[in-house]
């Protein structure tokens, strides 16, 4: 892998369980103003899971090394659902490399009494109505064709993320004490609609990060990254760009 340009800034784009095709929208409009890494988490996209991967430290543990390992700096990191409790894993235990943290749509903390949809107890046409504040939006995706490869992948990905958030639920209950650690700027982002995880999660992400900033996206549900991505776009890059002039 080449090493990005050092005037240029590097985003860390970490995708959900539903895999990092649903990111590559959202890569191609931050690859405009900077230079954006979109992996594959090991054990996804139909890869095999490698015997060391356990739970969701483990990946933060692993994108802590690749950081290291490709001298990246100043990394602006952003985490999508999955992808944002293992960002967010990564800010609490080394943040030197990183530049900013924006977490959309996070997994990864509980807030009591606030109602959510269990994933895993939904079939795939009830998931994607629940993902979607537009209801037009999820009959389009449900009614889209899909191959057999796809749906292998979708398998396996279901299957990993089981793997890694089964119990407790899509939560680590020693995340929330931790937090505080963080000391990037860091940006939350929450569709007002979600009802995946109510927005009430972003909020409370946003009270036990210090300094933390909440952009709430109207007429939008849990992945902001397929129904708003324009406006995800623009939230992450003008964070980013402020994060970079007060450095």
């Amino acid at each position: 892998m080449s090493h990005p340009s050092p005037t240029t800034p590097t985003v860390l784009l970490l995708h959900g369980s539903d895999g990092s095709e649903s990111l590559a929208a959202l890569r191609e409009a931050l690859s405009l103003h900077a230079n954006c890494l979109l992996p594959v988490h090991p054990g996804f996209g139909g890869s095999a899971v490698p015997a060391w991967l356990d739970n969701v430290a483990d990946l933060a543990n692993f994108y802590l090394e690749f950081i290291e390992q490709q001298a990246l700096k100043n990394v602006h990191l952003v985490g999508v659902d999955l992808g944002g409790w293992i960002a967010a894993e990564m800010a609490v235990r080394q943040s030197a490399a990183l530049a900013s943290l924006t977490l959309v749509s996070a997994l990864g903390i509980h807030v009591e009494g606030v109602p959510v949809v269990d994933v895993f107890l939904r079939t795939d046409e009830q998931l994607i109505v629940d993902s979607f504040h537009s209801a037009a939006l999820a009959e389009r995706l449900a009614q889209a064709p899909r191959t057999g490869e796809q749906d292998e992948v979708a398998i396996k990905n279901k299957e990993i993320t089981a793997r890694l958030t089964w119990q407790p639920r899509g939560h680590d209950p020693h995340m929330a004490k931790w937090l505080h650690r963080i000391g990037v700027p860091t940006q939350v982002v929450w569709g007002a609609q979600d009802r995946i995880l109510p927005l009430a999660y972003g909020e409370a992400w946003c009270a036990q990060i210090r300094g933390a900033k909440l952009v709430t996206l109207a007429d939008c549900g849990h992945a902001p990254q397929t129904e708003k991505p324009t406006e995800l776009a623009a939230a992450i890059a003008q964070f980013t760009s402020s994060a970079r002039s007060h450095a």
